[in-house]
């Protein structure tokens, strides 16, 4: 027990740019936004989910365990404390977009809107 919770502990999300995450996009990583629906509706990363952070503890068995989880916010605050989260779950590997949403907009990536 005491191994498992050094491993667990020790792991810290890596905070990446919009450069790698696009690059991780392109990988196939999980993408999971933690802003809330209406946040989401209006303009997400292709392909990410909505899960809003105050649900997200609830919601780990959403989540594939197999891939590697990029969390997204719009400035990277709340995508810190949902990979933290994610992190203390046993989940690995996990990445958190610094900059948010902002920085991915500003290097010119995607964005997509939910249908009305």
């Amino acid at each position: 027990l005491l191994l498992l919770w050094l491993r667990t502990t020790a792991r810290v999300a890596t905070e990446i740019t919009a450069s790698q995450a696009y690059e991780k996009l392109q990988a196939q990583a999980f993408f999971l936004d933690v802003r809330g629906e209406a946040d989401w509706n209006a303009g997400h990363i292709p392909g990410s989910v909505d899960i809003p952070l105050d649900e997200l503890a609830g919601r780990l068995g959403d989540l594939p365990a197999d891939r590697e989880i990029v969390v997204v916010c719009t400035i990277g605050k709340r995508s810190k404390d949902g990979a933290r989260i994610l992190v203390e779950a046993g989940f690995w590997p996990v990445a958190c977009l610094g900059g948010g949403l902002r920085e991915w907009v500003a290097a010119g990536y995607p964005l997509e809107t939910a249908a009305p």
